[in-house]
């Protein structure tokens, strides 16, 4: 009769060593997809933010094309200059990114708006060679940004998911921000190059 509670006794400490190593491992393996998923928005970010220096350093040559016939717009010229310069100087948090590339993108669209005043600008080649790289570049943000918000949503469903969300307040894991533009914006798509002009 001992040896049998014996037997069972050790059979009862090995469940609970099976369930403790069992439990330990998904925890283990829980972290690291957090961790696997972090480092791919940190990735993904870095695709969307060398995207938007390809835009940041396309705007000055736009800038000046269009000063060359539009002299009398020196409003529209400032706004632009300004907004990209906030564009550039907001780093860290995707929301305050956001907020500033909504500006610098509304402030684009008036400069390259004046086109339609100024017919020897509407025709000009670098400025429609210029355009059509702007163009270009808002596409490649687009899809960096399309990628960069999925990998946000895998985290962020994780973080609020059963039972990973314990994992995650376990060690810290935060919901992450989406890469947001404003409606308008969003709506309005990018700034493109009109039919017969490419």
């Amino acid at each position: 009769m001992g040896s049998v509670q014996g037997v069972q006794g050790v059979q009862a400490v090995a469940a609970a060593g099976g369930v403790v190593v069992l439990v330990t491992l998904l925890i283990v393996i829980s972290h690291n997809r957090f961790v696997e998923q972090r480092q791919a928005i940190g990735n993904a970010w870095s695709n969307v933010d060398t995207e938007l220096r390809r835009r940041y350093d396309l705007i000055p040559n736009v800038v000046r094309t269009v000063q060359a016939y539009a002299t009398h717009e020196r409003e529209v010229f400032e706004a632009v200059v300004q907004a990209r310069q906030e564009a550039v100087d907001s780093v860290g948090e995707v929301a305050a990114q956001a907020g500033t590339e909504d500006t610098l993108v509304r402030s684009l669209k008036s400069l390259l708006a004046l086109s339609e005043s100024y017919p020897d600008l509407k025709a000009d080649a670098h400025f429609l060679e210029l355009q059509q790289e702007l163009a270009m570049t808002e596409d490649r943000i687009q899809a960096a940004r399309r990628i960069f918000n999925a990998d946000v949503r895998e985290l962020n469903q994780r973080v609020q998911s059963i039972p990973s969300n314990v994992i995650a307040r376990l060690f810290g894991f935060h919901r992450s921000d989406y890469f947001e533009l404003d409606a308008v914006i969003r709506d309005a798509g990018p700034p493109s190059v009109a039919p017969g002009q490419a």
